[in-house]
């Protein structure tokens, strides 16, 4: 697989050496591995769902487990007896797989229907990080309310 050179961008910008570091570590990762199938879907501005296909695997055989700005979702099936295959065209291995994510986004809900496990993702930005009008000329210190004027706090 051939590797995108982010060189050029390290050199003019400051501050995104995570990004590039992760985006260096996915390529990495995921070259090669496509088990178990999966999609990612934006569902509206602040909200995520992800797909993955896992035929035959029950809700005790899966593992999800949400980190700070990390999903990591495990299948493990059982090793099944007294069963004699004359033909395995069914993956029954187990598997990890990982999503990076980012600031501020968490799981939400979690279902496998139809061989679909589905996780719902949310972006929640705290209200201290959103943005806010500054008023020009403003006063800095905070104003309170006496008989229907307003005079600075003393």
């Amino acid at each position: 697989m051939d590797r995108f050179d982010f060189t050029p961008y390290r050199r003019s910008t400051v501050g995104f050496d995570r990004l590039f570091d992760l985006l260096e570590r996915q390529a990495r990762a995921n070259a090669g591995d496509n088990y178990p199938p999966f999609n990612i879907e934006r569902r509206g501005d602040d909200s995520y769902r992800i797909t993955l296909a896992v035929a035959g695997f029950k809700p005790h055989d899966l593992d999800i487990t949400a980190q700070q700005n990390l999903l990591v979702i495990k299948g493990q099936r059982a090793e099944p007896e007294d069963k004699q295959f004359l033909h395995v065209g069914i993956a029954n291995r187990g598997f990890e797989r990982r999503f990076e994510l980012a600031d501020f986004v968490r799981v939400d809900a979690a279902d496998l229907a139809d061989g679909l496990l589905t996780i719902d993702l949310v972006r929640e930005v705290p209200e201290a990080m959103k943005p806010k009008k500054v008023l020009i000329g403003g006063s800095a210190k905070p104003l309170t309310v006496v008989e229907g004027d307003a005079s600075e706090a003393a």
